[in-house]
């Protein structure tokens, strides 16, 4: 198990996409800039779909073009694309990755994104080679690796059989996500011995809901296994429009309480995430799912 894990803040994108009403871009640009301060380095900054899908997003070029100018090697700004329309749009803006998203299933694909799981995951395979071509970054994530609200029960294999075919275009990474928050620590180790089996050698990502109360054991369990990033987002904020009863994500001020604890370096300040979380509850008008953001960090 590794002593230094590198987190992806997530709250600008996969937490803010489910959330009713609309979240002003200049509050977006304040949560990058805070989270930023609070030591983070790679950020999912927006999400290059289609406006009527997900309302929350419809201001990406505006928040990409309100971020200040940096270079990759300091801070990596991530514009998640699901199709070659979203990857072309992306690369107009400055940021520095592409992410794409493979369906595990079927049920979920045609749901999420319009294509069964094959199709998916050959729209990943185009929009990485897009973005190499153009000198930029890209990954995937393979989403619904640990169930699936419409058909259920995911098969390791199936999940490792995927990241072994999008592995031969050569991404940054390979994320596995638990979209619906099924998952448990057993699972998770099962799903990412099948995968580096898979691809040994690529750099895996994880990424956990917390649905079921059992995300920050996931992410735990994850690092174990030999993840080396872990996605957050702070205030434990999110959930998938298209997921049935999908609940947030893993707060990042709750798993960076406990990786600081265990001893496993991130280069996030934990004051700085719980700040910025009691600050996004004020701006969203409600206490968040978060816990170490409410209990504080080790008694002083």
């Amino acid at each position: 198990m590794t002593t230094r894990i590198e987190m992806v803040e997530v709250a600008a994108r996969d937490g803010l996409q489910n959330e009713p009403g609309f979240f002003p871009t200049e509050d977006k640009l304040e949560l990058i800039r805070r989270a930023v301060a609070a030591g983070s380095k790679r950020i999912e900054v927006a999400s290059f779909v289609h406006p009527g899908r997900v309302p929350q997003m419809a201001d990406a070029e505006a928040v990409v073009a309100g971020l200040p100018k940096r270079d990759a090697s300091e801070i990596t700004y991530i514009g998640l694309v699901l199709n070659k329309r979203g990857a072309l749009r992306a690369l107009e803006t400055q940021v520095h990755e592409l992410g794409a998203v493979i369906s595990a299933s079927d049920g979920f694909g045609t749901r999420n994104q319009g294509r069964t799981s094959d199709e998916t995951l050959e729209d990943a395979l185009e929009i990485i080679r897009i973005g190499k071509e153009h000198g930029r970054s890209a990954q995937a994530t393979i989403s619904v690796a640990f169930g699936c609200p419409f058909d259920g029960e995911i098969a390791p294999s199936r999940v490792a059989d995927l990241a072994r075919r999008v592995a031969a275009v050569g991404p940054r990474e390979i994320a596995i996500a638990d979209t619906i928050g099924v998952g448990v620590p057993n699972q998770v180790k099962a799903v990412m011995a099948a995968v580096k089996a898979a691809v040994p050698g690529m750099p895996i990502r994880v990424h956990f809901h917390d649905t079921r109360n059992t995300a920050v054991a996931n992410a735990w369990a994850g690092v174990e296994a030999g993840a080396t990033t872990v996605d957050a987002s702070i205030g434990g904020i999110g959930g998938c429009p298209f997921a049935p009863n999908a609940t947030g994500n893993v707060a990042t001020e709750d798993v960076q309480y406990m990786l600081q604890r265990s001893g496993v370096e991130t280069g996030l300040n934990l004051d700085g995430l719980i700040d910025t979380a009691k600050w996004l509850g004020q701006k969203m008008g409600r206490t968040l799912p978060g816990l170490v953001s409410r209990a504080g960090g080790f008694p002083k």
